[in-house]
């Protein structure tokens, strides 16, 4: 074990894919000598060349057609696209070929690709560079959608996804790149649809996702100073979801807060509000279920703004506290 970051631990893990097995390939712009928009296949293309480290026009729905027909064909691509909000260029080809072809061919054709997205706010890019869209891809049948929080999570689950042989829409949020956790030297894989509990507790249940896990710890930091005890749960996977741990952990508690920093109106913290209404859980509840998400606005460029635009500690710690009737 050593400690790496968000960043590294992703470009480690496609490297160890790469080493292990010969069809995986990345593709993308701008991922060869520049490195990426965010610095991670840096130093690859020394390594695994040209042919591997493929730059690409700048044209989402040709990279993306392009690791389709690559994938069906036996290679396993990788995917990265320099911004998630660039997914709507690409939409055909996951929507309409990706998510369709197993289904359509009677589970003769498979399509094992990752495609790789950096998501969410905090960098000051504003409005079409910043959004957090997962909720649209995880409503699509055929796709699966992975986004962890943590540099361990982000290398075991990279794995599992490139292995996978189904499309896996991997969302990175750019203020997790710089987070550092402990990481195994050796490659190893997380299950897809296996949840964390990054925090035991036992008098609410926060489930959140992405950077919103780090914010929800350091609200349960602060909430315990109070001897409010917050179990704190990452689902680390969408589709497949694990319900079952935060089904078990609601019962433990009575108390359900879900935060994400995508628009709440639609976003996924309604299904996970949704699913616990219709199970064992909700029999359990002492309150009813508090979700936070961002504004809905588009993500401003103005620094000020854009904090406000998303939900921080404070907002997680008060909800936390309405739902135990503490303010």
């Amino acid at each position: 074990m050593r400690e790496l970051t968000y960043l590294e631990a992703v470009r480690e893990a496609m490297s160890q894919e790469m080493r292990a097995n010969e069809d995986v390939f990345v593709l993308g712009e701008d991922i060869g000598v520049y490195g990426g928009a965010f610095g991670v296949t840096r130093g690859m293309i020394e390594e695994f060349g040209p042919e591997r480290i493929r730059n690409t026009p700048i044209s989402e729905a040709a990279i993306s057609g392009t690791a389709v027909g690559a994938a069906l064909t036996g290679m396993r691509p990788i995917v990265e696209l320099q911004f998630s909000d660039f997914m709507t260029i690409a939409m055909d080809n996951m929507v309409n070929q990706a998510a369709k072809i197993r289904y359509m061919y009677g589970g003769k054709g498979k399509v094992p690709m990752v495609l790789r997205t950096p998501a969410g706010s905090g960098t000051g890019a504003a409005a079409q560079h910043s959004q957090s869209l997962e909720a649209w891809m995880a409503h699509i049948p055929g796709l699966k959608v992975v986004q962890p929080s943590t540099a361990y999570d982000a290398k075991g689950l990279l794995k599992a996804a490139i292995d996978d042989d189904n499309p896996v829409i991997f969302y990175e949020h750019k203020l997790c790149y710089p987070k550092k956790s402990d990481v195994p030297e050796e490659a190893y894989s997380i299950p897809l649809g296996k949840a964390d509990i990054k925090k035991q507790g036992s008098d609410v249940t926060i489930v959140a996702t992405a950077i919103m896990v780090h914010k929800s710890l350091e609200a349960a930091e602060e909430l315990q100073k109070e001897g409010i005890e917050v179990e704190v749960i990452d689902p680390r996977t969408l589709v497949p979801l694990d319900i079952e741990t935060i089904v078990q952990s609601v019962k433990k508690t009575g108390r359900l807060v879900v935060v994400h920093e995508a628009v709440k109106r639609g976003g996924f913290g309604g299904e996970i509000a949704s699913l616990i209404a219709e199970s064992e859980a909700f029999d359990y509840l002492d309150a009813p279920i508090k979700r936070l998400g961002g504004k809905a606005v588009p993500i401003p460029y103005n620094p000020e703004l854009e904090k406000a635009a998303v939900p921080v500690v404070a907002d997680i710690v008060t909800a936390v506290k309405e739902t135990l009737n503490r303010l």
